[in-house]
């Protein structure tokens, strides 16, 4: 890991399997988790695959499929070294503040689908009521969504983080 030698390195392996661990019980798939959990913990936010392969002892196609997985969620991204042909991935920047707002438009998609689902099934039937149901509390969690991240930027800025 890119971290300057003060840290406890099995420390640091222990918080990457954990926090991967619990990605994957939240659905992540698990070479992806465990990728994505090494850069969260990697002082640059970004490693090479050579040092990502290192650091979690896998194969180079293991970090390549993990890699995809997560450039697909617009979790990481893959930038070129200057004057090298090796890539970095690099997680980005305010990345959940940006993996919620991606939530938001799927959310927005669900709320639609659902609003026409309910009415051709009828609001008066038991589905149409669930379904209609279902579209109301998308559309509740989206408003609450939007003051939560509104709240969130207003905190973030009291930190005094980077």
């Amino acid at each position: 890991m890119d971290y300057d030698g003060t840290r406890d390195g099995e420390a640091v392996s222990r918080f990457v399997e954990r926090f991967a661990a619990q990605l994957t019980e939240a659905g992540m798939q698990r070479m992806a988790a465990r990728v994505f959990a090494c850069l969260l913990a990697s002082d640059g936010g970004a490693m090479t695959s050579a040092e990502l392969g290192a650091a979690l002892r896998i194969s180079p196609a293991a970090v390549s499929g993990a890699v995809a997985y997560l450039a697909q969620l617009d979790m990481v991204s893959r930038e070129r070294e200057p004057g090298s042909r090796r890539d970095r991935y690099v997680l980005h920047n305010e990345l959940w503040y940006e993996t919620f707002t991606r939530r938001d438009q799927a959310l927005t998609r669900f709320e639609q689908t659902l609003r026409e689902g309910a009415a051709g099934l009828g609001t008066d039937t038991p589905a149409g009521a669930r379904v209609a149901e279902t579209a109301a509390f998308f559309e509740f969690l989206q408003h609450e969504m939007h003051g939560l991240m509104d709240r969130w930027r207003t905190h973030r800025a009291t930190l005094g983080l980077p």
